[in-house]
């Protein structure tokens, strides 16, 4: 199956839910006074869903696999990030968990499309 647009990718459709989940939480009344975090997470989040937009527009395989590193790269941070707002008491167990699962999922995603457009 050909994909013509990056929206059609469901590896930018998760990375574009965890965004708004990201938003959601960080406008939280514990989340929300703590402007560094929340800007870095959110950056981060976003990073991820326009790498792999813009990777994908380049129409060159090996750009696009460069961008989806970077996408990766910064999945890593928001799963990071994750574990400050999780100590802060930001987020709690539960919550922590379902975001650090989705950023797993898109990780473990990107890798495969990676591997993929190298072969």
């Amino acid at each position: 199956m050909k994909i013509n647009r990056f929206e059609d990718m469901e590896v930018w459709q998760l990375a574009r839910n965890l965004v708004k989940e990201i938003y959601e939480h960080t406008n939280k009344e514990s989340f929300n006074k703590d402007f560094a975090l929340k800007n870095q997470i959110s950056r981060s989040s976003i990073s991820i869903m326009s790498n792999v937009a813009e990777g994908f527009e380049r129409k060159s395989n090996k750009e696009f696999v460069q961008y989806l590193f970077i996408a990766k790269g910064s999945a890593g941070e928001v799963r990071s990030q994750l574990y400050i707002a999780l100590d802060l008491q930001y987020i709690n167990e539960k919550e922590f968990k379902d975001l650090f699962e989705k950023v797993e999922k898109i990780s473990k995603s990107l890798s495969g499309l990676i591997k993929y457009l190298k072969k």
